[in-house]
């Protein structure tokens, strides 16, 4: 078993593409597959399986993964010693799901790439049900969430930022003329929303059950682009962060309702597992992050 074997395995299980991780590590891709091959033949199990066009870890994998994580940290951690870290160098895979990539991150990911041009910066949108996973099995060195304050005795989380949760609806909706709101106003009314295990459906449905509001009408969707279009085309309510409908308020394509949402307190989290060996890339990733999003909180 070689440690380039190894690292190999560690960037395909971040990039879970094999050509993607090739040319991350500058090889050729057949020379990934010969290293992944002759590693699963070394330890007699299949590490990735291919559902049609998907490569994912097997149980196999992902346990191979979280064993070989540390290892390979520590060696990361040796050569760090010896390197002038004002030039860093080597590979960062950050993970968060649509709305934080779309929204939140591009900048951080710019200031970032300005700063240290020589770190190659992986990231996978990962929905976020599965974030913290992805920290447990060492597929992403840092991840960004949104939800309810977190607690968890294996990774650190650092709220960043309070998001603000809001309905929308087409500025011709009959919702959109009124100046005060009612529950009843909401019957008849569809809404369209996330699909069930996002964290911000759940609270979504937890706040109308508290109120005894049991028949409501639904239209699932799995990203917020698709949840914006359809409620500006007059389907129906959209329930979604402030920061993801910006640009079509001030065009005036979508209003906010005069409805606040009782106890919906949501915050962009950054997390990294907490035995985590952080080597000065990340460290310096996430002061920058943190930088940003302070500017960010400033010009709230």
């Amino acid at each position: 078993m070689e440690l380039r074997q190894l690292n190999t395995f560690r960037m395909v299980a971040s990039t879970l593409n094999f050509s993607r991780a090739a040319e991350v590590l500058n090889y050729v891709p057949s020379n990934v597959t010969m290293q992944i091959k002759a590693l699963e033949e070394e330890l007699g199990v299949r590490l990735f399986d291919r559902l049609g066009k998907q490569l994912v870890l097997t149980t196999a994998g992902k346990r191979f993964l979280t064993h070989i994580q540390s290892a390979l940290d520590k060696l990361d951690e040796a050569c760090s010693v010896v390197h002038d870290n004002e030039n860093l160098s080597g590979t960062l895979t950050i993970s968060a799901n649509e709305v934080l990539c779309a929204y939140r991150l591009p900048v951080v990911f710019k200031l970032f790439r300005s700063r240290y041009p020589g770190v190659r910066l992986i990231f996978r949108s990962v929905p976020n049900q599965e974030l913290k996973q992805t920290l447990f099995e060492g597929i992403a060195d840092v991840v960004f969430m949104l939800d309810e304050t977190i607690l968890s005795t294996g990774l650190t989380v650092e709220p960043l930022l309070e998001e603000t949760f809001r309905f929308f609806v087409a500025p011709d909706h009959p919702l959109a003329k009124l100046t005060v709101l009612q529950l009843e106003d909401f019957h008849g009314e569809v809404f369209l929303v996330n699909e069930k295990g996002c964290t911000y459906r759940t609270m979504f449905d937890r706040s109308f059950e508290k109120k005894g509001i049991d028949d409501i009408t639904y239209l699932e969707f799995q990203s917020a682009e698709a949840i914006k279009q359809c409620a500006i085309t007059g389907i129906g309510i959209a329930f979604l962060p402030e920061l993801t409908v910006e640009a079509e308020v001030e065009r005036g394509e979508l209003v906010a309702l005069p409805w606040q949402i009782p106890d919906l307190h949501v915050y962009t989290h950054m997390a990294w597992h907490k035995h985590k060996w952080l080597s000065p890339i990340i460290l310096s990733f996430i002061e920058t992050a943190r930088e940003v999003i302070a500017i960010e909180e400033e010009n709230k």
